[in-house]
């Protein structure tokens, strides 16, 4: 959500920020709503005043004994108008708050214009495997430990089983990314709700532009796309205090997404399914701590890379490629041997005050008059599915086993190599 005195002070700014990302000007339109909307407000306020008026008006005719019956029928007349001016307001504030939900948050300035073409890499970590590699769905089914015909049987595509090792591999991905980011990195644990109602989603700006890229249910629960949702939504409503921030918290939890526009995107393998497994990021802070702990934020995730040794870039991505509520957002891109090509496995995005003024989430600090709007940030530390992937096309050995990485070694009770059926 954006700051209508922002706007209104500077229109053709604003104007310019949403055309870096491919976004049409919308203050204009903004600005007539708003128009309007003062207009209404002052003829409420003009009707209120009269309407106190004449009630000591009254008063004083009755205390001479004068006639108050012109008076009283205008107090009528001036509440029904008053009643209907109210809901005028109201309906506008609805149709402001509906037209600003539906316009994306504006790219920093430091980040670089364009689409997918003009996103910027920063830098490169690690050596990635240039020999011919096997992908990590041929691997796994010639492990017998990944299933997706089984899973498409009573879900559908995009959907897998895994069996034995694998699947133990999995949960030893999220509990070591988990124990990274609470005992070295300062995070702290939340197992959060993953079915939600309308407010929250909004909040954190999947609605109401993104409904169809989620799961809900008949009874009005969202399913989450991301633990960024119920994290973030902590802080809902709510007046911190300055000194307490910033706020760093991390869930691991089931997504759901439908991938509504990925038809024909990664039909096979894990790359891309409706349920997944991911490590959640999430920061609250003060305005002046936001693209600090954007950089911090961003160098957690990467050390989950660093400590599997899988070699890596990081993009700064462009305005026009960027999430609808970040301001700013760094994606990391893990290389898989399988496609000899980078591939994301996390995106970390500083939102500003975006979803915070849709969350009515402020902040104070020690003796000042007014609390202010927080910043939020979000980010995937790691992606647990994408990270098994990786791990399977970077760990495979010639006779198809796969290596078990030293880190997550203790996590597999010592086990060091996955053979066929382990």
């Amino acid at each position: 959500m954006h700051d209508l005195k922002l706007i209104r002070d500077n229109p053709e700014a604003f104007d310019a920020s949403l055309a870096r990302r491919g976004f049409p000007a919308s203050a204009a339109a903004v600005l007539d709503l708003d128009l309007k909307r003062r207009d209404a407000q002052t003829r409420l306020q003009v009707m209120q005043a009269r309407r106190n008026d004449a009630s000591r008006e009254i008063g004083q005719v009755k205390s001479k004994g004068g006639d108050a019956s012109a008076l009283m029928a205008e107090i009528a007349t001036l509440k029904s108008d008053i009643q209907a001016a109210d809901e005028a307001d109201k309906a506008l504030a609805a149709e402001m708050e509906a037209l600003l939900s539906t316009i994306p948050n504006l790219p920093a300035p430091e980040v670089p214009e364009g689409g997918e073409e003009a996103n910027t890499e920063i830098r490169r970590w690690g050596t990635p495997r240039l020999a011919e590699g096997a992908a990590h769905y041929e691997l796994g089914e010639g492990l017998g430990l990944m299933d997706f015909e089984a899973a498409a049987r009573m879900s559908g595509a995009r959907f897998v089983v895994l069996k034995g090792a694998l699947a133990r591999l999995e949960r030893a991905l999220g509990q070591f990314m988990l124990d990274l980011h609470t005992t070295e990195n300062g995070y702290m644990e939340v197992a959060p709700p993953v079915l939600v109602r309308d407010q929250a989603v909004y909040g954190t700006g999947q609605l109401p532009k993104f409904a169809e890229d989620l799961f809900r249910t008949t009874n009005g629960f969202w399913l989450v796309p991301t633990a960024e949702v119920p994290l973030t939504n902590l802080v809902r409503e709510q007046i911190l205090d300055d000194a307490d921030l910033p706020l760093r918290m991390t869930a691991l939890t089931p997504c759901f997404r439908s991938e509504a526009g990925a038809a024909g995107r990664d039909t096979r393998g894990m790359i891309r399914q409706h349920q997944f497994a991911k490590v959640e990021l999430v920061s609250i802070t003060t305005p002046e701590q936001s693209a600090a702990e954007h950089e911090r934020m961003t160098a957690c995730a990467e050390e989950v890379l660093k400590r599997l040794d899988l070699p890596y870039r990081v993009l700064l991505l462009a305005a026009g490629d960027m999430g609808f509520g970040a301001t700013k957002t760094y994606d990391l891109e893990v290389w898989l041997p399988g496609q000899k090509t980078y591939r994301e496995i996390s995106s970390c995005s500083n939102c500003g005050d975006f979803q915070a003024r849709r969350m009515q989430a402020r902040a104070k600090a020690p003796g000042a008059k007014n609390a202010r709007p927080v910043h939020t940030l979000n980010g995937s530390g790691l992606a647990v599915g994408r990270t098994l992937v990786a791990v399977l096309e970077n760990y495979a050995q010639a006779d198809g086993s796969i290596a078990v990485p030293t880190v997550l070694q203790p996590y597999m009770g010592g086990l060091q190599t996955i053979s066929p059926h382990a």
